[in-house]
């Protein structure tokens, strides 16, 4: 292939990959509110960094709070600046990080395959796999710490790969550590810098590091990532201290926030299910890989994803706190290993191309199924039933279509249709983003509560809804948590954990409003009853109950 031609390939990739993300990423950004209870934490502690006149120091409930580092409250603060006060400010930064982590792998497949095809295939998986959407649509940390590690790993392979980019890469890949050091953490550095100590020990070129390129680089990493961390402990020292390296760090290593989510087949079963609809494209390439891993026959690029993968997945399997979101970051070594096998099975007719495609066939017939059994478990949550309809025959056709090309055995055709399944999913849960809203942002019953009433004092409500209440009424909020735990991180809100407590504070106020889940209102009517409080429930919005509190 001629060079000018290769270019071209390149170049037509690239823009094509660019708006397709544009689309999946940002289109409808602004149509469901803020979500409970982590996206208004985010938000939240930006607004209030906000109030404080402070880009250095996180705040929640008027007080510091340590549980991330700053970079990702800055950048909600610049969404702000550039969009207003809006979701599609507040997510804009991680959708955008997200288009820039497909970019960096398509580069990243094109430099180590030197085929503009197959690394296409890889940036489609990824742009097109179930928690990469979610996370590029939600403000977490998790997106823009991953594509952190990703392009310091990307930096660290072109120095790796091209003699000519070897100093250059080696400082960016300090550059873009430091940056995810000050997104979520010391693991920013450590989990790129053990992917390339263990991979050069793997090739016996260790000596590959010591080069200036490496040690300005670190000179540069300390320089970026270090200021932040000296003023804080200037500041707030055992505080800082106890939160963010004990807390946030230590404890969720030797403690279990999610009892149900520490198992050994979590992280596993995460790594496959949520690349949906590739899947069984995964588990196929990742056998392979491995295999070929441990028989020392991999070739180079491969070796490095394996270790990529192997590095963050036993980082984490090691920890009693599991969440799906923590892996995250061996996610486009993932999608690289699994586009490379949907390449190599579009490009011949054979048994395992048919294996691979049926199944996926048959995984997104599982959709509809779900649908059904949500109908009937989960009617609630169900839009009208036309709609509800619609989007079951709309789903039906979508899987027929996808058949008819398996069956024909056009393996590029079949491969593009899976490719829509998940933006599909997405635009078909904005047709009914009404009937979600209730149960996924408190928005509407706050915004209930406040429409023509005086509401004077603090809002009682759940643990689960604090965030959110704080953030929709702009009041000060106590916990109705009796008999329960407090945050894992903990806010400095007044923790009502006790009946005695509940009491005090209602005989503390002529008249208390509050937002709470249904078990927290029976116990709260409970409660009342006999000790001369009326308990009435105003509303019931999704999951929130609206309730008021006074004395007889």
């Amino acid at each position: 292939m001629r060079a000018g031609t290769g270019e071209r390939n390149i170049l037509k990739n690239i823009i094509i990959l660019t708006l397709f993300s544009c689309f999946i990423f940002f289109c409808g950004n602004n149509i469901v509110s803020l979500t409970s209870p982590d996206e208004v934490f985010y938000v939240q502690t930006a607004k209030e960094m906000a109030r404080q006149g402070t880009w250095v120091t996180p705040y929640i409930f008027g007080q510091p709070q340590f549980e991330k580092p700053v970079l990702t409250y800055d950048l909600i603060r610049a969404g702000f600046l550039l969009f207003k006060e809006t979701p599609f400010a507040a997510r804009f930064f991680p959708a955008l990080f997200a288009l820039i982590g497909i970019l960096a792998v398509y580069f990243m497949a094109a430099m180590a395959w030197q085929d503009e095809s197959k690394a296409f295939m890889a940036a489609l998986v990824l742009m097109t796999s179930g928690l990469y959407i979610g996370l590029a649509r939600t403000v977490f940390t998790d997106m823009i710490f991953s594509v952190f590690i990703l392009l310091s790993l990307t930096s660290f392979y072109a120095a790796f790969s091209r003699p000519a980019w070897k100093t250059s890469g080696l400082l960016l890949f300090h550059v873009f550590a430091a940056l995810a050091v000050l997104t979520k953490g010391p693991l920013g550095f450590a989990i790129p810098l053990l992917i390339v100590v263990i991979f050069l020990l793997l090739r016996k070129d260790i000596s590959f590091i010591n080069a200036a390129g490496f040690w300005w680089g670190l000179l540069l990493f300390l320089l970026l990532s270090l200021p932040w961390y000296i003023v804080i402990l200037r500041l707030y020292d055992g505080t800082f201290i106890r939160e963010f390296f004990y807390n946030d760090h230590w404890r969720r290593l030797i403690e279990a926030e999610h009892l149900k989510n520490d198992r050994w087949y979590f992280y596993p079963a995460s790594m496959a299910l949520c690349m949906f609809p590739w899947v069984l494209f995964v588990v196929a390439a990742c056998v392979t890989a491995f295999k070929a891993f441990f028989k020392r026959e991999g070739p180079l690029f491969q070796t490095f994803l394996i270790v990529w993968i192997m590095v963050v997945f036993v980082i984490f399997q090691t920890a009693h706190s599991k969440l799906v979101s923590y892996i995250f970051p061996l996610f486009p070594a993932l999608a690289l290993l699994a586009g490379e096998c949907l390449f190599e099975r579009t490009q011949r007719k054979d048994a395992p191309l048919s294996r691979l495609f049926i199944g996926t066939c048959g995984l997104l017939a599982l959709i509809p199924v779900a649908f059904l059994v949500a109908a009937v478990k989960y009617p609630a949550y169900l839009p009208p039933k036309p709609l509800f309809l619609t989007g079951m025959v709309v789903e039906l056709l979508f899987i027929a279509v996808a058949g008819v090309a398996v069956y024909l055995k056009n393996a590029r055709l079949s491969a593009g249709i899976f490719s829509l399944q998940m933006p599909l999913l997405v635009f078909l849960l904005f047709a009914v983003h009404q009937n979600i809203e209730p149960y996924v942002s408190t928005q509407d019953a706050a915004s209930w509560l406040m429409n023509g009433r005086t509401v004077n004092g603090k809002i009682l409500t759940s643990k689960f809804f604090a965030r959110a209440v704080l953030f929709y009424t702009g009041k000060d909020v106590v916990l109705m948590n009796v008999n329960s735990t407090n945050f894992f991180s903990p806010h400095p809100v007044p923790d009502l954990n006790t009946e005695a407590k509940v009491l005090d504070f209602l005989k503390s106020q002529p008249e208390t409003y509050g937002i709470l889940k249904k078990d927290s209102w029976k116990q709260l009517k409970g409660i009342c009853e006999g000790h001369g409080f009326l308990a009435e429930l105003l509303n019931v919005i999704g999951d929130e109950y609206v309730v008021r509190v006074a004395a007889h």
